[in-house]
């Protein structure tokens, strides 16, 4: 495919918000948030929702907290959800390959740190801070730690730069900064291959995660009165074209009215970031996390509005086509810099890099509530 002179152009743009200009925040700051102030995500891995439901040491959690009755994945395979969830959108993957999202693309990192609010992710087995590849254990010969699963370190705008960069560590470092009372406000953790389910089932990732969180959570330096933890997995293991998986929201910012209960409404991996934009007022992407659901207690808090969809007609697998798609290539997508939700707007930096109406005129992005899948890409508007 050729791609126009503005597609063109925006390739090759460096990015207006990466770390060159925003230093990371001071980790003894805490910037409060209106409904938490710590945000926690785990992942597990591949399993449909009818078997993680069917979990006990799943459930055992969820009565907890509030169970996500109808949350999404977007596609397969892990990768491209990995990265929607952190930027966004997907860029068409439909690999586990060694994709790199363009250093002028910003990520859910930027957000945070125009705030002031401290990140950081924890991936199990990682072998080294900041580490690009994967990871073989050298004892068992296991590929216990894989890229694929770490969605930051697939953004140039993080993994280029040291200042960001330090933050991607793992579960060893994660043990010393609890024990040091330095946890950041915003996580995302991820077991390794054994324990997350992908190289064993849905029974060991989940006795395994009832036993790590279990203790985690009566530890005050992890879940504090204002921590919200999702429990999620990356997609089903591919049973049912909806793309439908076990959601659980833990911690202590679940109030007391509201553990065992059940949340209906719809969500997905997008709502990791729209979550957090309305929780602490930040700015967004202008890609598909506007207009994505706020989880529903939290909205209320907000002033947000849940829409509603018919559930039955969700379907959201297969990827749509996009710059690292295997099968149909499609320009780099632009932002919508005009887009508005809830009186949030556009991160001044990306519509410094993309606002110019030679790219505008060619966004695909409406604040739609349902993202697209492969039998319902986007469309490019005409002469793009």
């Amino acid at each position: 495919m050729k791609f126009t002179s503005a597609f063109a152009l925006a390739g090759l743009l460096v990015h207006a918000g990466t770390a060159r200009h925003i230093k990371p925040p001071h980790r003894e700051s805490l910037i409060p948030g209106i409904v938490f102030d710590r945000f926690v995500t785990v992942w597990l891995e591949n399993t449909d929702f009818k078997d993680a439901m069917s979990d006990p040491s799943l459930t055992a959690l969820a009565k907890q907290g509030i169970e996500l009755d109808n949350y999404f994945a977007l596609t397969h395979p892990s990768e491209p959800n990995y990265v929607a969830s952190v930027g966004g959108e997907y860029f068409g993957i439909d690999n586990d390959n060694t994709n790199r999202v363009p250093a002028n693309v910003s990520s859910i990192v930027d957000l945070l740190e125009d705030k002031g609010i401290t990140w950081a992710e924890y991936q199990e087995d990682m072998p080294s801070t900041a580490f690009a590849g994967n990871f073989a254990n050298p004892r068992t010969g296991n590929s216990d730690y894989v890229r694929k699963h770490n969605p930051l370190i697939m953004f140039d705008s993080v993994v280029n730069s040291p200042a960001r960069s330090q933050f991607i560590k793992n579960f060893t470092l994660f043990n010393q900064d609890l024990a040091a009372n330095r946890l950041p406000q915003w996580m995302f953790i991820t077991p390794n291959m054994t324990n997350d389910g992908h190289d064993t089932d849905v029974t060991f990732a989940g006795k395994w995660m009832k036993n790590w969180l279990t203790p985690l959570l009566a530890n005050s330096n992890f879940n504090t009165p204002k921590t919200l933890i999702l429990l999620t997995f990356d997609e089903n293991e591919g049973g049912e074209a909806a793309n439908r998986i076990r959601s659980i929201l833990i911690g202590g910012a679940v109030t007391k009215s509201l553990v065992g209960t059940i949340d209906n409404n719809f969500y997905t991996h997008y709502s990791i970031i729209s979550a957090a934009e309305a929780n602490w007022g930040l700015h967004t992407l202008g890609r598909y996390d506007v207009g994505a659901n706020v989880f529903e207690f939290v909205a209320k808090q907000t002033q947000d509005t849940v829409r509603t969809v018919d559930i039955s007609k969700v379907e959201l697998s297969g990827s749509y086509p996009g710059i690292f798609n295997a099968k149909k290539k499609a320009p780099l997508p632009v932002p919508n810099t005009s887009l508005v939700i809830n009186g949030r707007t556009v991160l001044p930096s990306i519509v410094a890099t993309w606002g110019s109406a030679s790219l505008q005129k060619c966004t695909v992005y409406k604040g739609e509530l349902v993202p697209p899948f492969a039998g319902a890409p986007p469309v490019l508007p005409t002469g793009c």
